[in-house]
């Protein structure tokens, strides 16, 4: 129901290739090798998961600028269960040569991640979820990396949608106790490094902590810390908080699922506040 306008002003060119990830992304990669400009679209977890094979060996082994669109990253379809959640699509994705990956974090940045991943030459994945800005805010136009928040306690880093919730949470603190927020935007962390303010930041604090809605595997925590090691950082203070699962053993509304894995804003504030202990 919702792509009826998009079907409608698409015309010939969309294709409904029905409830066959697999297929679909064959028939991207074809259409791509022919010189179109494929995107593809379903919800995150059988954009990655289902079609991984497809995606590695017909788009991104041959270098194909084929565009994935998976909607609800991480736990975004909450009381659906694990079938329906995507908490290691970016690590797995960024296996593949040349893939990128874009995590839009609020409403204001699809416009220009739409722009950017149909400007990027190779197979790009774009991770949307549901952007939640803390009411009022304004949020800074986009780039891949964006400072959100002024701090001296720390530094950090949140990936996408989950920056509203960590906005919310920081927000009312001094800025003596909080770290600064920044939020990325695009993986991966090698070929998208932190601007040189961030770098300045982290070493003057020597603190950091990682926020993001995906397993530790892969995820951008684990790709921080290779970058930290191999630039010569010295960090006192790591957290990483990730996505745990299903701790309980139960499921619910992604809050619910973001509690359990210590991803809501209480726990983020009482990191942020660990940072001056």
């Amino acid at each position: 129901m919702a792509l009826e306008p998009l079907q409608s002003a698409m015309g010939e060119r969309f294709i409904n290739c029905g409830v066959a990830e697999q297929n679909m992304i064959t028939v991207a990669a074809a259409l791509s090798h022919e010189g179109l400009e494929p995107w593809t679209y379903t919800i995150a977890p059988f954009c990655y998961a289902r079609a991984f094979e497809q995606i590695r060996n017909d788009v991104c082994i041959h270098g194909l600028p084929v565009k994935l669109l998976g909607n609800g990253g991480g736990y975004g379809y909450g009381v659906m269960g694990p079938t329906h959640h995507a908490l290691e699509d970016y690590g797995i994705l960024l296996t593949l040569p040349k893939m990128k990956v874009f995590v839009p974090a609020f409403t204001e940045d699809v416009k220009e991640t739409v722009s950017s991943a149909g400007d990027f030459t190779g197979p790009a994945y774009i991770r949307l979820g549901r952007g939640e800005k803390p009411m009022g805010a304004t949020v800074p136009d986009y780039a891949p990396w964006r400072l959100l928040l002024n701090g001296d306690a720390g530094v950090m880093i949140v990936v996408g949608p989950l920056a509203g919730p960590a906005w919310g949470a920081l927000q009312d603190m001094s800025v003596s106790e909080r770290p600064a927020l920044w939020v990325v935007t695009e993986l991966p962390i090698h070929a998208n490094p932190p601007p040189p303010a961030l770098v300045e930041m982290l070493k003057r604090t020597r603190r950091l902590v990682i926020v993001e809605e995906h397993v530790a595997q892969g995820g951008v925590g684990q790709q921080m810390c290779q970058w930290v090691m191999e630039g010569g950082i010295a960090v006192d203070h790591f957290r990483h908080l990730y996505a745990k699962g299903y701790p309980s053993g139960t499921y619910g509304s992604q809050a619910f699922l973001r509690a359990q894995s210590g991803l809501d804003p209480q726990n983020i504030a009482f990191e942020a506040k660990a940072l001056t202990n």
